[in-house]
């Protein structure tokens, strides 16, 4: 599989990158219901055999879940895969989330992500989220502290706006960025994509097949068949009114990826990969199975003439959303 240089470090990623978000499981406020983690682990096992690289995980999936089932799969791996994980969620007794990024907080976070995933060294830190505003600066100061340390090799970011890594920027350049960017949402393309670009950082992009509604898979009937603690029923953009939007969008999108004799989710992914800025997309897997197809998305090239066809059927919708 292609590989592209992650901002100014030596790492050098696969187009698509594991996802680890769902195999957290159920039991905390953003589950994607529950999970068998033999399957995860199958999956993990899929992905490194498949030619990808890197795994990207987050201590907050599944409570801390995510990483312990990542670091079963690594036992007995020859070639351990680049590993990147987040802080700056934590968790109270009760499972309530907890938005902090202290020093205390943070040092704390790395110990116990590096217990769980049973590894030495982090390749890529992120703070998953830039919250608390009033701690941003001293939850990036720490992470720097930790790169120097070698409790992790490479440290960047995910959420942020233009103005939050400029603020940090000042402390030390982050490596990364990881935005959500989808067919659905755009709004990484408006600052961050061209102020990466200008300064070098790489990017990772988050739910390019927005959670499953950009596969072509996800009907008005599945969608009720969701289990009652999956977060995607309380996802604005699986409810009214950007359902029918987000559906209709789907519609046109189809004969375009028929066309080209691929699934819809290939043709999703291999759009946000586009942009020679964004350094890999980060695929979500709960199967061994679901892998099989969309890792295909990182062999495909899409021409200017088809990126044009899918930008008249966004236009479109957005067009009947408006006239509506």
């Amino acid at each position: 599989m292609k590989t592209r240089k992650l901002g100014d470090s030596d790492l050098e990623l696969t187009v698509i990158g594991l996802g680890t978000w769902a195999q957290g499981g159920a039991g905390w406020k953003f589950g994607w219901g529950p999970q068998d983690d033999q399957q995860s682990i199958e999956a993990i096992h899929q992905a490194i055999d498949s030619g990808i690289n890197w795994i990207d995980t987050a201590a907050v999936y599944g409570l801390g879940h995510a990483e312990e089932v990542l670091g079963k799969a690594l036992k007995g791996i020859s070639q351990r895969p680049i590993i990147a994980t987040k802080c700056a969620r934590n968790w109270d007794k009760e499972g309530n989330i907890v938005k902090i990024q202290t020093k205390e907080s943070i040092r704390q976070e790395v110990e116990n992500s590096l217990k769980r995933l049973q590894i030495d060294t982090i390749d890529l830190y992120q703070v998953h989220w830039p919250e608390p505003d009033e701690q941003i600066e001293e939850g990036w100061e720490t992470m720097t502290r930790l790169a120097e340390e070698g409790k992790v090799r490479y440290i960047g970011v995910s959420n942020y706006s233009v103005a939050q890594l400029e603020r940090i920027s000042g402390i030390q350049k982050p490596v990364s960025l990881q935005p959500p960017y989808s067919m659905i949402t755009r709004k990484f393309e408006e600052e961050l994509l061209p102020y990466c670009e200008n300064n070098n950082i790489g990017v990772v992009c988050y739910s390019p097949m927005y959670k499953g509604l950009l596969t072509g898979k996800m009907t008005r009937e599945r969608l009720a068949g969701l289990a009652e603690n999956d977060h995607r029923r309380n996802d604005p953009n699986f409810n009214e009114p950007k359902l029918t939007r987000n559906l209709s969008l789907v519609e046109q999108l189809k004969p375009i990826a028929k066309d080209l004799d691929i699934t819809l989710a290939q043709l999703s992914i291999a759009w946000t990969l586009r942009w020679p800025a964004v350094t890999s997309a980060i695929v979500g897997a709960r199967s061994a199975r679901q892998l099989e197809e969309t890792i295909e998305a990182g062999r495909i090239t899409l021409t200017v003439e088809t990126i044009e066809k899918i930008q008249k059927a966004i236009d479109a919708v957005a067009a009947e959303s408006s006239a509506s």
